[in-house]
């Protein structure tokens, strides 16, 4: 594979790349070293779980000066095509490997629904991912699977989003998952945010296929809170071109409140520039 200088073009950093290790997973920063990559190109990576294979998302650039490069690690190399062999037998292991565990699990009645197993690129240890309501006795589970699989086994468990990223499926909008097609680290999402957008506070609407509150409710939430910053409150008194009165509803969008007038005058809709005198809020 060709290769470049990676202080190229006279810069003192070196350059770095972003590399998932699953699809739509986190990204991962490593140095790239010498080698000439591009989107979409496999590479050897050491990563927490050991040696792994992973793909380049973001192509070699030079960091941010406020990145601390000094703990970042330099991939091991490129992928050769015996990597991509070794890749291809850890996944026909994991298939394996998940079907005898969801067998010995239902054997023992265990609440508990496994997720996925991921070997290491070593073969040397399985990590079994689940979900649970509560703490969940394994102990003998672990024994039998690593006494069949003759490998170390780590049982890991995950929450509910965890969960939907990697099964997948199809959102109330029609669309593929946010959070299994693009979306790749969760942030907080709050009651709050759906307030913010005036959204009816119903659970059966506001939850995603995972139970937890749609990641969307994030998306337009920092537009609602800014175009809100120059609305009256509702139940505010105000001053207008239509006259005085009390604010009834707010129309965050078209930036409009409904106004109750004085002395049983109806209830009209006025713009921003209606306001003829705003009190604080």
């Amino acid at each position: 594979m060709p290769e470049i200088d990676p202080f190229e073009n006279g810069s003192s950093q070196p350059k770095i790349i972003g590399v998932s290790l699953q699809p739509t997973g986190h990204l991962f920063n490593y140095l790239a070293g010498e080698h000439l990559l591009r989107r979409g190109d496999r590479v050897l990576v050491e990563a927490e779980s050991g040696t792994r294979v992973g793909t380049v998302e973001v192509e070699p650039h030079e960091a941010a000066l406020t990145l601390d490069i000094s703990t970042m690690r330099p991939i091991v190399r490129p992928a050769s095509d015996d990597d991509l062999r070794t890749e291809a037998e850890i996944i026909t292991r994991e298939s394996r490997a998940r079907r005898l565990c969801v067998e010995r699990i239902r054997e023992r009645a265990l609440a508990m629904k496994l997720v996925s197993a991921e070997f290491t690129y070593d073969f040397h240890k399985v990590s079994f991912y689940f979900v649970a309501e509560g703490r969940i006795d394994f102990r003998d589970l672990v024994r039998d699977l690593a006494n069949t699989l003759r490998v170390r086994v780590e049982m890991k468990q995950i929450g509910a989003r965890d969960e939907t990223k990697v099964t997948g499926g199809l959102g109330p909008c029609g669309r593929e998952l946010c959070c299994s097609s693009w979306l790749r680290d969760f942030e907080a999402v709050t009651v709050k945010m759906a307030r913010e957008q005036g959204l009816a506070l119903n659970p059966s609407r506001l939850a995603g296929m995972c139970g937890r509150l749609k990641c969307c409710l994030r998306y337009e939430y920092a537009t609602y809170s800014e175009l809100k910053r120059n609305i009256p409150n509702v139940g505010k008194r105000v001053q207008s071109v239509h006259g005085d009165g009390k604010v009834l509803r707010q129309n965050i969008l078209k930036q409009t409140v409904l106004i109750q007038l004085d002395e049983e005058g109806g209830v009209v809709e006025a713009t921003l520039e209606d306001l003829v005198a705003r009190q604080n809020r």
